[in-house]
């Protein structure tokens, strides 16, 4: 008991920063972490920028304060660009630095019911910037990854990539595996050197190798039992440079959902959960994109003839500017009367909720990680058409690793559309795509019991972060 004792005595006297990229999928991963880390005792507060601001009235237990972002208005609305702005901008004002001495001085004033010391920073992969503010403090970092551990080894693999001719790719040497990162082909690699600027595409590659090599660990919302080899072969690579990784997922359902807040950055419509409350079990094709990715208005009518051919009842997000240079989407002429009585489309939908709905039998996704974690967690099977930079990766282990789902890959086309559909969620090949998916639901639930792989390593974390 003492021992216990004393332990709780240390957290209650230890406080946590963290601060998010201010991205939807990047901020609920970092909030629910931050709950988790409470949930254990540990005092937390969550540094951000103005934009994309949390809602501080959705954490009660986390306390908030907001940086001054100043990305230039003049920078496009590429996500990359916008991270190695905001990087520069943090840089230049000095404004990380000066909020986490304000954060450090305060925590290590006498108050009584309030901890004394700040522990630790913990930041986004990407965001370099507070890594050195933190550093010049004398405050050590962990890094979070909000990807898989496959993808976590793909990025830090691209001096090999290049070494050994996989890149840059050509259209001859696509669908060529890549032997030291099976199952993935050339195909799924973020190629930098075809974006209008590589040298912008190759630095985003090396911000997350950055801060974690000069991290004091590296947290992945993952699983032992989702990535066993992915997962030893980083604990090789960072162990003997003192890196501990902490393999903590999955973070959308470590805690009670009560104690990590509602995340999402939009407003959820809710009607859609009395929708499918009227639904056959196993009959929905749920399908979002996802916050960030875009479709031609091209494919957006393919998207739209494939699933009404497919004869499925459907669950449709089709979010403001999901289609480039359109700010509100109409849906094409004939559309909704073909799909009369079997579909609804919304704006934006309680995902979690969704997925663990019993009507909902698949899910076509853009495999960002997010996604991919609530899928697996629920058993539901993915229709997997990625889009940009980690995405490919998962997606190629959601079919050919996991064998989870169906990758759709090409042009969009509706014809393709409705047999991948069908595959999916009529065929045979349906039939054991779905048993896996239960199969690995039950893996991802004992992983989150108390004594299971995932607990265990948030206490490890805890334990980590009280040592520095």
């Amino acid at each position: 008991m003492a021992a216990a004792g004393g332990a709780d005595s240390r957290r209650a006297a230890a406080r946590v920063a963290v601060f998010p990229l201010p991205f939807q999928g990047h901020i609920s991963p970092m909030l629910q972490l931050a709950g988790a880390l409470r949930s254990r005792g540990l005092a937390v507060t969550v540094l951000h920028t103005e934009f994309n601001a949390p809602d501080p009235a959705r954490h009660p237990g986390l306390d908030f304060v907001s940086v001054p972002d100043a990305i230039p208005e003049t920078v496009a609305a590429n996500g990359i660009a916008k991270i190695l702005a905001l990087n520069a901008a943090m840089e230049a004002s000095g404004h990380v630095r000066g909020a986490l001495a304000s954060l450090m001085a305060s925590a290590s004033a006498e108050r009584e019911g309030e901890p004394r010391r700040l522990a630790c920073l913990v930041i986004d992969s990407t965001l370099t910037a507070t890594q050195k503010a933190a550093a010049g403090l004398g405050l050590p970092t962990l890094v979070l990854h909000t990807g898989s551990a496959a993808c976590f080894r793909l990025f830090r693999s691209y001096d090999m990539l290049h070494d050994k001719g996989y890149l840059p790719s050509t259209e001859s040497n696509l669908d060529m595996p890549i032997e030291e990162l099976p199952p993935l082909l050339v195909r799924d690699l973020f190629d930098p050197s075809k974006l209008p600027n590589k040298e912008i595409g190759q630095k985003i590659l090396n911000l997350a190798t950055e801060t974690t090599t000069n991290s004091s660990g590296a947290i992945l919302n993952t699983f032992e039992d989702l990535e066993p080899h992915e997962l030893g072969m980083i604990r090789d690579e960072l162990a003997p440079k003192g890196i501990p990784p902490f393999a903590v997922g999955p973070l959308h359902k470590l805690i009670a959902s009560s104690d990590g807040g509602d995340t999402s950055l939009l407003d959820q419509d809710r009607s859609c959960i009395e929708w499918l409350d009227a639904q056959a079990p196993g009959s929905v094709l749920y399908v979002s994109f996802g916050s960030v990715v875009h479709v031609t208005q091209d494919e957006f009518t393919e998207i739209a003839w494939g699933l009404a051919n497919s004869g499925k009842p459907l669950l449709w997000v089709v979010r403001r500017g999901l289609v480039l240079g359109v700010e509100k989407q109409e849906l094409p002429d004939g559309f909704e009367s073909a799909m009369e009585g079997r579909g609804k489309v919304t704006e934006w939908a309680p995902q979690q909720e969704v997925l663990a709905h019993p009507a909902v039998g698949g899910f076509w996704t853009h495999n960002g990680w997010n996604s991919t974690l609530e899928s697996i967690y629920e058993g539901v099977p993915m229709l997997s058409r990625p889009v940009f930079g980690d995405q490919l990766a998962t997606g190629r282990y959601v079919a050919d690793t996991w064998k989870i789902g169906v990758l759709l890959e090409g042009v969009l086309e509706r014809g393709e559309i409705e047999k991948a559909i069908s595959r999916l969620m009529d065929e045979n090949a349906g039939v054991e795509i779905r048993g896996r998916a239960k199969e690995l639901k039950e893996k991802v639930r004992i992983c989150l019991e108390s004594s299971g792989s995932s607990q265990q390593a948030v206490d490890k974390l805890v334990d980590h972060i009280l040592s520095l």
